[in-house]
This record gives structure tokens, C-alpha cells and sequence, in this order.
């Protein structure tokens, strides 16, 4: 039997000087949706299609369905490391073009190379020539834009609302603290990257003292209601986000 039906061929989208990154798809793998959403404004500067997952377990959902051309994975995530994810797409047989880690603690990136990342973006990534070349560098010939590239100094803002969403979500999360004491090792490391991505100076300590106290085994309660205090304080719209 002959196939009659008509056929239509699709456009191929080229990227180009303004948009490099056109025709690419990249997933982000990060539980912040401030982080999340300046990815998401980067690749709209880009011309990049962006997909999010918010755990290791919807990462893999993705990957099941869809093959991206750039993944970014944050290190610290709800329900594992993303290290392990790293090492899953490094040695995989349908290895995605460009790896990526990132996370708020410069020192994470030698263990993200080691996992088998192809580099390594530290958070805050808010500058779109750092993003676009953190990617490109690492695309084949016949994925770059034709002809030089300009360079740009723009930095891209997030929506405070996404900060926001954040913080209700370390509110959430203390609300069970006495009860699910290991979440405060989750909260010291989610919370420590908002506030450094939000340059909230006062939240990052607060959330480094808890990180401390859990790590010499002193429960980190105090601190967790201190940040719970401050949290509260932000939510109310108290200080500026």
C-alpha cells in the first residue's frame, strides 16, 4: 500500500547572531523556580525552547520522552544529588550534546566535573553572554550560528514572585522541621542558594548557620526558627525582595 497523504517538510530553525541558540531545547534540572526562572529568561534571549524539573524523578520522566540539546542540573535537589544524574547522562549511550552543573558553592564544581559534566555555571547565572557561551562552546560545529557572534553585557533580572515562591516553600518545609528533622539539611542548602542567587546577604548566613549546626550535630533548630523568623518577614513584604 502507497502512502498518498500530501508531505510537508518542516522548517529547520537556524540559529543566528541574536539568537544563537535558536532550534535548541535545554532542560533544567533545579527546585528553585527563581534559578528556574532566570534560566527561562536567558534561553527566551537566546531563542533556546526550555523545559524544567523540579527532582531527579521528573528529570527522568523527561528524559524518557524528550532528548534536549543542553541539560543543566543543580547539585542539591529534594530527592537525591544531582551529581548522580550527572553521572547517569555522562555515560550514557545517547549522551546529550552539552552537561552542564550548576549550584551556589563554587567549590561543587570540581565534583561535577568528576561526575562527568561537561562544565560547570555557578549560580547566580543572570548574565546572558556567561549562559550563551557556557553552551555553545560546547555544541558541534553545525549546531553554532553562522559568522561572528556579538557580545552583549546584558544581565537579566528575575521576577521577584518566583523569589517568593521560593520562600513560602522553605516556610512549608520548617512548619515540619520538629517532625522531619533531616529536611533542615534540605532547607540550609535550597535556602543558602535562593539567597545567594537573591544576593540576600542576611538570609545566606542564616542559612550557612544552620548548615553548620546540622553538620557538628547540634540538631539546628534555633537557627531553623531564626530563619523561619526572617522568612516570615520577607513574606510579609517587609523588606524589599
Amino acid at each position: 500500500m502507497t502512502d498518498d497523504m500530501p508531505q510537508f517538510s518542516i522548517p529547520v530553525q537556524r540559529p543566528t547572531r541574536e539568537r544563537p541558540l535558536l532550534g535548541a531545547t535545554v532542560l533544567v534540572v533545579e527546585d528553585s523556580r527563581y534559578a528556574s526562572e532566570a534560566v527561562r529568561l536567558l534561553c527566551l534571549r537566546s531563542g533556546a525552547r526550555i523545559r524544567r524539573a523540579d527532582t531527579l524523578a521528573s528529570a527522568h520522566r523527561h528524559l524518557q520522552v524528550y532528548r534536549p540539546t543542553a541539560v543543566i542540573v543543580d547539585l542539591g535537589l529534594p530527592d537525591g544529588s544531582g551529581l548522580e544524574l550527572i553521572g547517569e547522562l555522562a555515560r550514557s549511550d545517547t549522551r546529550v550534546p552539552v552537561l552542564l552543573g550548576t549550584s551556589g558553592d563554587p567549590a561543587s564544581e570540581d565534583d561535577a566535573l568528576e561526575a562527568g559534566a561537561d562544565g560547570f555555571i555557578q549560580k547566580p547565572i543572570t548574565s546572558l553572554a556567561a549562559f550563551q557561551q557556557a553552551i555553545l562552546s560546547r555544541l558541534p560545529e553545525n549546531g553554532l550560528p553562522q559568522g561572528p557572534r556579538g557580545l552583549t553585557s546584558d544581565i537579566i533580572a528575575p521576577d521577584p514572585l518566583a523569589l517568593r515562591d521560593d520562600l513560602a516553600h522553605v516556610a512549608d518545609v520548617l512548619s515540619t522541621g520538629e517532625e522531619h528533622p533531616e529536611m533542615l539539611d534540605y532547607v540550609a542548602q535550597f535556602l543558602g542558594s535562593v539567597a545567594q542567587c537573591a544576593s540576600d546577604a542576611p538570609l545566606a548566613a542564616a542559612a550557612a548557620g544552620l548548615a553548620t549546626a546540622r553538620a557538628s550535630g547540634q540538631g539546628g533548630m534555633p537557627e531553623a526558627a531564626a530563619i523561619s523568623k526572617l522568612v516570615a518577614h520577607r513574606l510579609e513584604g517587609n523588606l524589599a525582595l
